[in-house]
């Protein structure tokens, strides 16, 4: 079965027909519908058209002699409307948006006609999954990335660069997860100045770069395509690029088989924008108090998302990303938001899509386990801070640092290994990570743990700050070492394949904190952010490793889709431990900052494809009887 074989035909919008277009929208409880329709997109008012109501709450006008590229919105009155405000279809297949913090928008007809030319889902089993964390303008936007189109659809498939498509072929990765691309609010409100009864005091730059503030769950962020802009109150989308450039990308991809995993949210949007649900109906779209008030958390508004028409929403909107844009899997971004009714219903429905579809999320509030009975992948935060230690105090550290953490031992390490068990029913439900895009990436967090950098020092070189030490390569190699050889699905986010850093850059913003590293760069569109290339070179070493690593898990099944029973475990001390798969292939782990370890191996020649310091897919040398495991490192065996 093929995308195009499942069309997803969605219950409102704008629905091109002969000699015209028939507009259809879901507000029960308005009192009249306006279609508006505008001639350009900078127009404040349009040529109105009263919609007719039908049953169950249904708008619906047929526009004649109108066709691909008719902007539009609505303009509704009721106890619950704006008549002020005209909004945007919520079913929007493409946006034209302003940089403003309204994030005032139009809807725009397109023709989402598009040859793929055969491209299909790729459907890598799960087991086989490398995914690389990735956000599309960061990957190419800076000059070191060589790419013309920097930080767009386009410049991430460019041939011949350093960044984008071509860095993710040389890493040997199979799966890219995109940080959100559905169009979104990337303008806040201003610093420090009263808005709309609100009070920016968090944020001097005013944007949110990251884009977990989405508006358009049908439409792609016009931001990153031909016709986006970064300028003030300019508009983004004017022709509708995004789609088809997309479309590209999505196809260069599958060509060079790797997956498309769209990291989405379903269950916020920004508390601050002209957001069409907001001025629709919240009643029937959001969770909110007894007084009618919205009810929000850290990152916006909270959808409603138990009530059928939120839940028929979301699901069509998936479904339409799988059929329309071919999209292989999601990442739902605070998944513990959602009920287990609508986690159940949100899987059932895209399997019936495509039973192979992808689907994890942040399972947080310890509901990993729930999640996983019902078949959902989920981020192990587990395996990251046994491995690293604890998420806020540095002081303490983790297996790599040869510790553990209060009542954690080095059982805790061979359950990560094993899948973790005690909480996945299967280790594919097991999305193990070393850094993401939240929080300090990984090396900022051995910078700080080792004592080498302060949270409050000033970074003057940054080149030479990430330059790594004899110790830090140790570990960094060896986090990638248990990365690769445990069973789960291995996550890498962008930059830590050479020991990034996120430095706040310089800029015109009121930050304070320029120099410093950052533990939440969400909202900086500047070289905090932005992938510089150099980097890769300035450790080039670890960056072979890392190579190495994921060139012997996709060459060895054993790695990754090892069954429980064929895995047996060895403790060598507090701090080191082997594991034998299947009898044939031998991994010895030492975390030990100072001590090597010396074992006998199992009967027999043994071929060395990795230490600590090479990986080699055709072995290093042959070994037998004894062998010295060095401080901190990890060596794999395979029988001859």
């Amino acid at each position: 079965m093929k995308p195009d074989d499942k069309k997803t035909i969605l219950s409102y919008g704008a629905f091109l027909q002969d000699k015209g277009i028939n507009f259809k929208l879901f507000a029960p409880n308005a009192l009249t519908v306006h279609l508006v329709i505008f001639d350009k997109p900078e127009a404040e008012s349009g040529t109105e058209y009263a919609m007719m109501k039908f049953d169950a709450g249904d708008w619906s006008y047929k526009l004649k002699n109108a066709g691909i590229g008719t902007m539009y919105g609505y303009r509704l009155s009721g106890p619950l409307n704006d008549s002020n405000v005209i909004v945007a279809d919520p079913y929007s297949k493409a946006s034209i948006t302003q940089n403003s913090w309204r994030h005032i928008a139009k809807s725009l007809v397109i023709n989402d006609e598009f040859d793929w030319q055969g491209d299909t889902w790729l459907n890598i089993p799960k087991s086989d999954l490398i995914i690389y964390e990735a956000h599309v303008r960061d990957m190419t936007i800076h000059p070191s990335s060589n790419a013309s189109a920097l930080g767009s659809y386009k410049g991430f498939i460019e041939k011949g660069q350093k960044g984008g498509i071509e860095h993710l072929k040389s890493l040997g990765v199979n799966a890219v997860q995109f940080l959100p691309l559905w169009d979104y609010a990337n303008v806040e409100i201003p610093y420090k100045k009263e808005a709309g009864g609100m009070l920016n005091d968090w944020n001097p730059y005013e944007r949110n770069h990251w884009g977990y503030m989405p508006t358009f769950y049908m439409a792609p962020e016009s931001y990153y395509a031909s016709d986006g802009t970064n300028k003030p109150n300019e508009w983004n989308g004017k022709q509708g690029l995004a789609v088809t450039e997309m479309k590209e990308m999505v196809k260069a991809l599958h060509h060079e088989n790797i997956s498309i995993i769209l990291d989405v949210v379903v269950n916020h949007v920004s508390n601050y924008d002209w957001h069409p649900l907001k001025y629709i109906d919240k009643s029937i779209y959001f969770k909110l108090d007894d007084d009618g008030n919205y009810l929000s958390q850290c990152c916006g508004n909270i959808l409603a998302t138990d009530q059928k028409p939120v839940q028929n929403y979301i699901i069509e909107s998936l479904k339409y990303w799988m059929t329309e844009y071919h999209i292989d899997g999601f990442r739902f971004d605070q998944a513990h938001l959602l009920s287990s009714e609508t986690a159940q219903i949100i899987i059932n429905e895209l399997r019936s899509v495509n039973p192979n579809v992808i689907i994890y999320g942040e399972a947080w509030d310890n509901r990993e386990k729930e999640f996983s009975h019902l078949d959902w992948g989920s981020f192990n935060a587990h395996f990251r801070d046994v491995l690293r230690g604890d998420l806020h105090r540095f002081d303490e550290k983790g297996f790599l640092f040869g510790e553990f953490r209060h009542n954690e031992t080095i059982e805790n390490v061979k359950s990560l290994i094993n899948g973790t068990p005690d909480i996945y029913q299967n280790p594919e439900h097991s999305i193990n990570f070393l850094e993401v895009h939240d929080d300090y990436c990984f090396n900022d967090y051995l910078r700080l743990s080792l004592g080498i950098n302060r949270k409050d020092e000033i970074i003057t070189n940054p080149m030479e700050h990430i330059r790594l030490n004899k110790r830090q390569l140790q570990m960094n190699k060896l986090g990638v070492f248990i990365l690769m050889t445990s069973q789960g699905i291995p996550l890498i986010h962008q930059g830590q394949e050479w020991a990034h850093s996120q430095i706040i850059a310089e800029s015109d913003a009121l930050d304070l904190d320029i120099g410093k590293m950052d533990r939440n760069a969400y909202n900086k569109d500047n070289e905090t952010n932005w992938v510089n290339w150099n980097g890769k070179e300035m450790n080039a070493e670890l960056f072979a490793y890392y190579q190495g690593m994921i060139g012997l898990r996709n060459g060895i099944p054993e790695l990754r889709n090892a069954k429980d029973a064929e895995i047996n475990f060895q403790i060598l001390s507090e701090t080191a431990l082997a594991y034998f798969i299947q009898n044939k292939i031998a991994i010895y782990i030492n975390a030990n900052a100072n001590q090597s370890i010396a074992i006998d191996l199992p009967k027999g020649e043994w071929l060395l494809l990795a230490n600590g310091e090479l990986t080699s897919k055709s072995g290093i040398k042959s070994v037998k009887g004894e062998l010295i495991i060095p401080p901190s490192s990890g060596i794999i065996l395979i029988q001859k």
